[in-house]
């Protein structure tokens, strides 16, 4: 057995259960977002779709089903839906007017911010007892994690 294999072997039991943690914690998450969005006009969708548009800007419908992992009926569907509730406008491009973006309008990134903000406050809430080196430390192993999954 080579040294890396055994090495990977070593965490067989805690991968296993990080997995776990993981799955259930994307659960609470998941949940929680729901309870949230229950206050407003959105889907979670919907929230997910002006969450790209908020952190990325604007993009063509091809562009968010990708992101989203849709299909290109089901985001135009969702973008539809949202530009009758003046979350988001369809924009012609300057330089290729076939090209149409998607473009947040206010009302859209207010919710955005609100929803965000609302989840932070939960996350806060869940951190009270854990001391500000605990808190450093699971932010940097969550950037950490997240980059090594970026990678893949």
């Amino acid at each position: 057995m080579t040294e890396h294999s055994s090495s990977n072997h070593q965490y067989t039991e805690e991968v296993a259960h990080m997995e776990k943690e993981l799955r259930y914690i994307s659960g609470i998450i998941k949940q929680q977002g729901r309870r949230i969005l229950s206050n407003y006009t959105i889907t979670p969708p919907q929230f997910v779709a002006l969450q790209w548009l908020f952190e990325h800007g604007d993009m063509t419908i091809g562009d968010l089903s990708n992101k989203m992992y849709l299909a290109f009926s089901t985001t135009t569907d969702l973008v539809d839906r949202m530009e009758n509730n003046n979350l988001v406008k369809r924009v012609r491009d300057e330089q290729d007017r076939r090209v149409v973006r998607i473009h947040l309008l206010s009302e859209g990134e207010r919710i955005i911010e609100e929803v965000i903000d609302k989840r932070r406050v939960y996350l806060n809430t869940v951190l009270a007892d854990f001391d500000e080196q605990q808190v450093e430390n699971f932010s940097n192993l969550l950037t950490k994690l997240h980059h090594e999954m970026k990678k893949d």
